[in-house]
């Protein structure tokens, strides 16, 4: 035979009942984020390191991306975007994420002839550390136009500006094909020593296509980056 309870035990199991349950939805939810503690550098990391298909372009986002605003500048559609990134949601992306953008990869050189005079003091070799910036940033200029920058100390990313002033060479608030691209720190996602980098190609909205290192989650490897003219920018040549 069943007898129901008073209605004060009633209570009591019911309240029973529903704290077993959240304390049950607390543990679940604390092993959750041990887990993404654990494991989610590497999520991220693994989103950042997927590798484009050749031909394609590659964005590294940077904090206040979005990737309607990435499609602007590539002149695509976010749709595109997200369906050929496989991005299950458009609205969530991750700062240090790579975007393939599809179509043609810049250009390896930079459109010639150049319309300016190549500067007269020279270095002799490139003495920056690979893969840092200012290594590839001296390589590739010497790749372009068979010069090495000849500033060796106090040329960190950051006062490049000032050390081709010391030795004549000119400074361009304008883009230059070509040229050596200087961020000042914490500028378009430079580093607090600023970033260098060369204009592999001024582009019809504006930006221009830049080539560096030591920038995203292979600093080892030539990335390609699109960036602004404006406050903090430079160009050397």
């Amino acid at each position: 035979m069943n007898y129901a309870l008073p209605g004060f035990w009633q209570q009591i199991r019911e309240h029973r009942t529903i704290s077993l349950v959240l304390a049950n939805a607390v543990v679940l939810l604390a092993m959750l984020l041990g887990v993404f503690g654990l494991f989610g550098d590497r999520i991220l990391d693994t989103f950042a390191a997927t590798p484009c298909s050749s031909g394609d372009q590659s964005y590294i986002v940077r904090g206040g991306d979005t990737l309607s605003g990435i499609a602007a500048r590539y002149k695509t559609t976010y749709q595109r975007l997200a369906d050929y990134n496989k991005l299950a949601n458009p609205n969530l992306i991750y700062v240090q994420q790579r975007i393939c953008i599809p179509g043609a990869k810049p250009q390896s050189k930079a459109p010639t002839p150049f319309s300016y005079t190549l500067p007269k003091t020279r270095g002799s070799g490139n003495w920056f550390a690979f893969p840092q910036c200012t290594w590839w940033a001296n390589q590739r200029y010497y790749q372009l136009h068979g010069v090495y920058v000849p500033w060796t100390t106090n040329s960190d990313a950051w006062q490049w500006v000032n050390r081709a002033r010391d030795f004549g060479w000119r400074v361009s608030y304008s883009p230059i094909p070509g040229s050596i691209i200087v961020f000042q720190p914490n500028v378009q996602g430079a580093s607090w020593l600023g970033h260098v980098g060369i204009v592999e190609r001024v582009n019809s909205n504006g930006s221009v296509t830049v080539s560096n290192t030591n920038w995203g989650a292979n600093p080892t490897s030539v990335t390609y980056t699109t960036a602004w003219p404006g406050n903090g920018v430079a160009f050397v040549y």
